[in-house]
């Protein structure tokens, strides 16, 4: 009997040596076909979660790569902007040394103002790049003619007001009326109007700009239909350019409140603007956290405007106490709005 099972054994044992000799095809075929149907169930079972795994591991990876890369871009973009502001600080510094205490103080009050109505216009370029449907990765790009555009033009703007205010005296009234009519509408609420499809801007340039329906990657002009043709990237250029013209209405009769120095208006606007590219990467995504920032920018225009009118009249406000309620009340409302978010996120 033990012979026997030893001999059953060893027959077993060539068996499946001949059939793992074969392959796995002689080996199938000697199993019945339920066995083999599920067999393949358990291959291709097996094959499909092989397969979502991989799917599974390449779609970590690339969220991964793309939170990385988002972090990477918000650091290089806080870098820029601690730059900027480093930089208008020594150069106010630098000022204050070589001609007084007094140009320092203008120039601080400039650039303060300049650079908080240039985060509320930030918004503004939401709203255009939103309506164009600008793709993200061209937004930089937008930014980047946008800032060169308002510097030229600014300085053009300054140039001119410069000449205006020394051969007549009574320009002042005129911008001192523009910054109170500037304050007035930012507290009637005429600028919350999201829907830039009956905006005078976007219109004049829609008319007058032949535009193709859609983008061709990052090129301002393409051939369709055998004709020159603005893609839509040019269009939105067109429009960030008319409104920041649009912009320096309000902000540079502002900084003639304070100062009536051309170089330290256009300093001011130029340390201002020179990180808004870097800014906009950082506060795009969170401008209506800033909820009191618009408020507190028509309550200083509003002051700057009342304080124009009594220095025409001889009354005069040191640009102390200016700077003093520019630099309150635009830190205060900044504050204030982070606190209140702040609060809202933990209830």
């Amino acid at each position: 009997m033990g012979h026997l099972f030893i001999k059953k054994i060893k027959c077993f044992g060539r068996k499946e040596l001949l059939l793992q000799t074969l392959g796995p095809d002689a080996m199938l075929q000697g199993r019945n076909p339920k066995d083999l149907e599920l067999t393949e169930e358990l291959q291709i079972s097996d094959s499909q979660l092989h397969d979502e795994d991989n799917k599974n591991k390449k779609a970590a990876s690339d969220t991964y790569l793309g939170l990385h890369s988002t972090l990477i871009k918000r650091q290089s973009s806080v870098r820029v902007v601690a730059l900027c502001v480093l930089s208008a600080l020594a150069f106010g510094v630098f000022l204050g040394w070589k001609d007084g205490i007094g140009k320092a103080s203008e120039f601080f009050a400039g650039y303060i103002l300049e650079q908080s109505l240039s985060v509320d216009n930030l918004f503004v370029f939401v709203l255009i790049f939103k309506y164009f449907k600008v793709p993200t990765e061209y937004q930089s790009q937008v930014l980047s003619y946008g800032i060169a555009g308002a510097i030229i033009f600014r300085a053009i703007i300054i140039l001119l007001g410069t000449v205006a205010i020394q051969r007549l005296e009574a320009v002042n009234l005129v911008l001192a009326l523009i910054l109170l009519f500037s304050s007035y509408k930012l507290f009637s609420g005429e600028e919350e109007d999201t829907d830039l499809a009956d905006n005078l801007i976007v219109k004049a340039c829609q008319k007058f700009i032949p535009v193709t329906a859609h983008y061709n990657g990052n090129q301002f002009i393409t051939m369709e239909d055998s004709v020159w043709k603005a893609t839509p990237l040019l269009l939105t250029v067109a429009v960030i350019e008319l409104s920041d013209i649009a912009f320096a209405i309000d902000s540079i009769p502002a900084v003639f409140g304070v100062t009536g120095d051309p170089f330290i208006v256009f300093s001011s606007n130029l340390f201002a603007i020179s990180g808004l590219r870097s800014l906009y990467a950082l506060v795009s995504q969170s401008m209506s956290d800033l909820e009191y920032l618009q408020p507190a920018i028509g309550i200083v225009l509003g002051f700057i405007g009342t304080k124009m009118i009594f220095d025409f009249f001889g009354y005069h406000i040191s640009t102390e106490v200016s700077l003093g309620f520019v630099a309150t009340s635009i830190t205060f409302a900044t504050l204030l709005s982070l606190w209140k978010k702040s609060n809202s996120e933990d209830v």
